[in-house]
């Protein structure tokens, strides 16, 4: 079992993702996510560059840190200045890091062009800033920026950089693919020349993932040497983005058997990284390696009746290990196999009648043929499962619903009546709220909730409408997906019609259905009576 330090740099580099913007409060809850994950350092953030990392450092000693150490990120020296008198410097050391990452010029395009300085003198502010903070104690490590780059450009000045930063008591070099665009086999050739030349200190890499290799630049370099890799949550970044982190310790520990996270915590991967994409606001990736929910998901139906006997046989990994778990997805392209695995994993036993499962296979691809999506819909096809067999309980009867949208005053105000049958009782309600969905919503809800007190922890989390044929313009087909929630999970439904209203009804309806069938409420008619 080999040794190789895990650095993340979401909180500074990963930040720099279009559309990510971190709060202070949500950067002390992802540095308290990854050091409860296991990672060897999180790095926090550019102390001298906003208010905002400054206040985070200040903040960050709130953590109970139990695995990570922080570090603070920052450029060497300026120009013609010295150490002592260099206030970014300054304030790096403020923040009380027990590791400095500085990071400088390795390129000479950018020693030439960007900085507009000699490169003795860029070796020597390499130097002299690694020099202050190691006096001060600090663990520094020394990021090369564009170091790929340089190295192709004038090997000889990029390998002069680094043994200012070891000459000066850097204790680690870690090679920056600045532009994402350097290939694997460079990749390994130059890490392999580094490592040979710097024996005694720890060699990493900064990969981004502009040519879409970050991940396997990261993989192939512990390969050739490198016994640190620098990497964001769910591969967030600048441009393309930084080497996904989750990825890298997945395949680190499963392919190449090396030991990077406490025991026991490769298994909180998946959940880590929905974590923090909620708190980034961003969309998590279903097809992300390892940790999507789509990672170790099977469509076909030949794939699936495989499933059936070997849950490994289209899995490359076993999907508990990194805190994930394999299904079974229906769509058209199912089969028979499908139907069963699926309806299995919701508690519902076909196997034993196969003109049953073949009548649900039927059902579903002449729904999807209609529009309707089961594959992300999981609730609406257990639903369709248990009416088709017979078995499904039934709370409530629509006699129908009217919908009324009013714009008056430069306001808009929906409201919706809704008349449901509840066993031989009639039931009429009358919701308003922000659009026909949110009162269909809410004239629902007061039609049910005296008889069904288990609404109350059924709330609706998203919506989502998607137009199934654009050419046919507002007369279209209307797909609505509607995520509900309640302590223990969520669950989505689908409906399907020309009119997005009753589309949305659907969804709504047998959201609230399938929600009460999770409750255990007791329905006014009981399948099978």
């Amino acid at each position: 079992m080999s040794r190789v330090e895990m650095y993340d740099t979401t909180l500074r580099d990963g930040s720099q993702q279009v559309g990510l913007d971190l709060t202070v409060e949500d950067k002390l809850r992802v540095a308290a996510a990854l050091d409860a994950l296991g990672v060897d350092v999180v790095e926090g953030g550019w102390p001298g560059s906003n208010p905002k990392d400054k206040e985070f450092f200040a903040r960050a000693g709130e953590l109970p840190w139990h695995n990570a150490r922080l570090a603070a990120f920052g450029a060497t020296r300026r120009p013609n200045r010295s150490a002592d008198g260099d206030g970014d410097l300054a304030v790096l050391l403020e923040a009380g890091t027990p590791i400095v990452t500085l990071v400088g010029k390795s390129w000479t395009l950018h020693v030439d062009e960007a900085l507009r300085t000699t490169r003795e003198e860029n070796l020597a502010m390499v130097a002299d800033s690694a020099l202050f903070f190691v006096r001060e104690g600090r663990r520094v490590v020394f990021d090369a920026e564009h170091f790929f780059d340089g190295y192709a450009a004038d090997a000889s000045y990029a390998l002069e950089v680094l043994a200012a930063a070891a000459s000066a008591g850097a204790d680690t070099l870690a090679l920056c693919d600045t532009n994402g665009g350097t290939l694997p086999d460079a990749i390994v050739a130059i890490v392999r020349e580094v490592t040979s030349r710097f024996p005694a200190l720890r060699i990493g890499v900064h990969c981004h993932n502009d040519s879409a290799c970050a991940v396997a630049n990261s993989l192939v370099a512990v390969g050739a040497g490198a016994t640190q890799v620098q990497g964001a949550a769910n591969g967030y970044g600048e441009r393309c983005g930084n080497a996904d982190i989750f990825s890298v310790i997945a395949g680190l520990e499963l392919k190449r058997d090396y030991s990077l996270l406490p025991p026991g915590r490769l298994a909180a991967l998946a959940s880590t990284a929905r974590e923090i994409a909620e708190v980034a606001n961003l969309p998590f990736e279903a097809r992300q390696p390892y940790v999507g929910s789509s990672a170790f998901a099977t469509k076909a139906g030949l794939h699936a009746s495989a499933i059936a006997r070997r849950q490994d046989a289209y899995s490359h990994v076993d999907p508990s290990l990194v805190g994930n778990r394999a299904h079974v997805l229906v769509s058209e392209l199912a089969g028979r196999s499908n139907v069963l695995v699926k309806a299995a994993e919701l508690g519902l036993d076909l196997s034993r009648d196969p003109e049953l499962a073949s009548s649900v296979l039927d059902e579903i691809k002449a729904a999807e043929h209609r529009g309707y999506a089961f594959e992300a819909a999981d609730a609406s096809f257990e639903l369709l499962v248990r009416r088709v067999a017979g078995r499904s309980p039934s709370w409530f009867d629509l006699e129908g619903y009217r919908v009324v949208i009013e714009r008056s005053g430069g306001t808009d105000r929906s409201e919706a009546i809704v008349r449901l049958m509840l066993g031989e009782q009639r039931v009429v309600a009358v919701g308003e709220g922000v659009g026909p969905v949110h009162a269909l919503d809410e004239a629902l809800r007061k039609a049910l909730t005296e008889l069904y007190p288990q609404l109350g922890d059924i709330r609706l989390v998203d919506y989502k409408v998607r137009i199934l044929d654009g050419r046919a313009a507002t007369s279209a087909v209307t797909r609505v997906m509607l995520t509900s929630a309640d302590h223990d999970g969520e669950w989505t439904t689908v409906g399907v019609s020309d009119d997005i209203v009753t589309a949305s009804w659907e969804a709504l309806a047998d959201g609230i259905s399938y929600g009460l069938l999770r409750a255990g409420a007791k329905p006014l008619v009981v399948a099978g009576a």
